[in-house]
């Protein structure tokens, strides 16, 4: 189950790197000639067994994706030298392979000389985005209540107010409160997410750059877990529509780690304006000697960062192009394709509601009983039933407005459920749908969820 063929392949890259340092003289590397490597090593791999099969299809429970090989062989070889993309003393080859990775990115979206690089995932990447807004133009910072926890935590970091607005019943921000709130001022920059990491919902970006026109507010897009959809042919056609306006954000946010096949941890922050960089100037009197070109770091909030990590990215990219209809994104749409395949039969089914037809690789369930109190529970039982059979689920505190009259019928729309919540983000996942489904069948026949 576990690649080991490209551990071959790994072996002769490591010999041709190595031959790029022939001239330089002999030194003593004991790596694994040490005695103790290999009880260590085994030791390692004993403990990490105490695992989810995060790279199995019967796991389908939280964003977990495997990296390609291809980003796993780069990374790894890359770190046999260990560079470090801060500065192109510290990582000159990985820098340029940064630059054109990240260029490859932004190409998606129509950009063609944005200011851009990695970061260490989302998070941090969010983080430069709105403290680029802050520097802009101090203010309040909206996002949609379905929209990732940590804007409201970065705001409170940089310093600046933040408020949500509420979501509509498809867990999408809701354009008419939206409108309302931007109606009072003081608004500096908009959050639109781009796949929300509870139901990958799409914020109806179309109608948010409408009201930019009107209310002059900074666009940020959060599409950390959905950024790169915009690949795919088969979207719903709202959220296509959502999709093609992105290149009209002035920031974007992309995690290569969710859908990109890279490893942890790997995020990327655009911006439309390459003229924001002048908020990053800064001087070292270290770090910057055998170059005069553009250092990374001098166009990032973090100093040093990975190398490997551009190295697996470059390489994926060139493996799989970022292109409509290619290999990287049919992929996508066979995750796509899993999740309507699963929706179709959880909607089927008399002992299940099924919430919103899915926009991207999110589904979300919840058991038929009388009270969102014994859904909830239903949900749990479900959920350790299957993890005994292998299938790897998750669970999501969601609002009963979700699940429309079926949901108002055991609560008010705003009380929460505990909800069973798949995501299908491996292409694998598209041949396993009627299996996945025969287990959960199975397991709500012995957890109480009745028909």
């Amino acid at each position: 189950m576990l690649d080991r063929a490209s551990l071959r392949v790994l072996s002769e890259a490591l010999a041709i790197l190595e031959q790029g340092f022939s001239s330089l003289p002999p030194t003593e590397q004991t790596g694994g000639a040490d005695p103790a490597f290999e009880g260590v090593l085994r030791e390692v791999a004993e403990r990490l067994r105490d695992n989810y099969p995060y790279f199995h299809p019967l796991y389908a429970g939280q964003m977990l994706k495997p990296p390609h090989p291809i980003a796993r062989a780069a990374y790894a070889l890359a770190m046999w030298i260990n560079p470090n993309n801060h500065a192109l003393d510290g990582g000159r080859a990985t820098s340029a392979m940064e630059k054109e990775a990240v260029a490859g990115i932004a190409a998606m979206f129509g950009w063609s000389a944005p200011l851009g690089h990695l970061t260490g995932g989302g998070t941090m990447a969010n983080l430069e985005a709105l403290w680029i807004g802050r520097q802009l133009s101090p203010g309040t910072v909206l996002a949609s209540s379905s929209a990732h926890y940590t804007h409201g935590r970065i705001s409170a970091v940089l310093g600046v107010p933040f408020e949500e607005v509420p979501s509509d019943a498809r867990g999408r921000m809701d354009t008419d409160a939206l409108a309302g709130r931007l109606a009072r001022g003081g608004v500096s920059t908009v959050v639109a997410t781009m796949g929300t990491t509870a139901t990958g919902s799409v914020d109806p970006l179309a109608e948010i750059l409408a009201l930019r026109k009107r209310h002059g507010f900074r666009l940020h897009a959060d599409a950390a877990y959905g950024g790169y959809f915009g690949l795919v042919g088969d979207l719903a056609p709202e959220t296509r529509r959502a999709f093609d306006g992105l290149g009209e954000a002035d920031s974007i946010v992309v995690d290569p780690h969710k859908h990109g096949l890279q490893p942890y941890g790997c995020g990327c922050v655009l911006f439309r304006d390459p003229a924001v960089g002048r908020f990053y100037k800064h001087d070292s009197p270290y770090t910057y000697f055998s170059s005069t070109e553009l250092h990374l770091g001098e166009i990032s909030l973090e100093c040093s960062r990975p190398g490997a990590a551009a190295a697996g990215l470059w390489a994926t990219s060139r493996l799989l192009p970022l292109t409509r209809g290619g290999e990287f994104a049919r992929g996508l749409s066979r995750s796509l394709s899993a999740a309507r395949a699963l929706h179709a039969l959880i909607q089927k089914d008399s002992r299940f509601l099924a919430a919103f037809d899915p926009e991207l690789d999110i589904v979300v369930w919840l058991p038929r009983a009388r009270t969102a109190k014994e859904a909830s529970a239903r949900s749990r039982r479900l959920f350790e039933e299957a993890a005994r059979r292998d299938l790897h689920l998750a669970l999501a505190e969601l609002p009963l407005r979700f699940f429309g009259r079926a949901g108002a019928a055991i609560g008010r729309p705003d009380e929460t459920a505990t909800c069973l919540r798949s995501v299908l983000m491996k292409p694998e996942h598209a041949d396993w749908v009627e299996r996945i489904w025969g287990i959960v069948v199975e397991a709500a026949g012995n957890s109480g969820v009745e028909r």
